[in-house]
């Protein structure tokens, strides 16, 4: 096993495990985080040992979404920004992804999942996407993938609204492919990827091509327009607001906005 900060990765029988272990903070993402998941992923994509890869959390936390201190310290000022890097390393990732998720996904922590081939989620997972209560607009292909997902109207409610939704719902809508107890989720999830590696992984890769439909040009260029977006806006007083409020453990007001 491969220690990268607060990334664990394993490569056991063809299956690449990458585990979010900073816990203690609910595995919110750092830069560094980022990056090391980027590294992940790009070198899983080449190495010939690696036929699937996993991506877990821990059995009471996925993800919060970005450490909000290390967020403001560290804008992703463009999109040569680590995060930028893995959601690119995601699009392009060629092989099986797979994803184990409980608890709480906050969201890049849900939006990371729109790029997965299968998710399985434990019955404690809650999803959601508040992007526009910090101010913000929708990341990494989210404006596009969740209305093809969802449909409009229920996408509009998940980002205009930014409320969370639980695993029944991401169960309905096709978000997750199947809902376990949440001490089964990551096992589950190993078990399908075992039976990934046992298939051929030419016929993997050729089916996942074809599945994504030649759509990858087009979410990359959505997800550069809302990195536009988003950096311009993280600038606004909206978000200033938000994030003061949120370090100052009070609502926010954007009333006089």
């Amino acid at each position: 096993m491969n220690t990268m900060s607060d990334i664990l990765t394993d490569l056991t029988d063809g299956i690449c495990t990458i585990t979010l272990n900073r816990v203690e903070k609910k595995n919110a993402f750092t830069q560094t985080m980022y990056s090391s998941c980027a590294q992940a992923l790009e070198e899983a994509a080449t190495n010939a040992a690696v036929r699937v890869v996993l991506l877990q959390g821990d059995v009471g936390v996925f993800s919060a979404g970005n450490d909000i201190a290390d967020f403001l310290a560290n804008p992703p000022a463009s999109t040569d920004a680590p995060v930028f890097r893995f959601l690119r390393a995601l699009v392009a990732f060629p092989k099986p992804l797979l994803a184990a998720v409980c608890g709480p996904a906050v969201g890049i922590g849900t939006t990371l999942l729109l790029h997965c081939d299968l998710v399985y989620a434990g019955d404690n997972a809650a999803f959601s996407m508040p992007f526009v209560n910090l101010g913000l607009c929708p990341e990494a292909g989210s404006s596009l993938l969740v209305p093809q997902l969802m449909g409009m109207h229920r996408a509009a409610e998940a980002l205009l609204m930014g409320e969370p939704f639980f695993a029944e719902a991401a169960l309905e809508v096709g978000l997750v492919n199947r809902v376990v107890p949440p001490t089964e989720a990551n096992g589950y999830a190993q078990a399908q990827a075992r039976k990934l590696a046992a298939k051929p992984l030419s016929s993997l890769v050729e089916t996942k091509r074809l599945l994504k439909g030649g759509q990858q040009a087009a979410l990359l260029a959505r997800i550069e327009e809302e990195a536009h977006s988003f950096a311009r806006m993280l600038r606004e007083p909206a978000a200033k607001e938000a994030f003061t409020a949120f370090m100052d453990k009070r609502h926010p007001d954007f009333s006089k906005l």
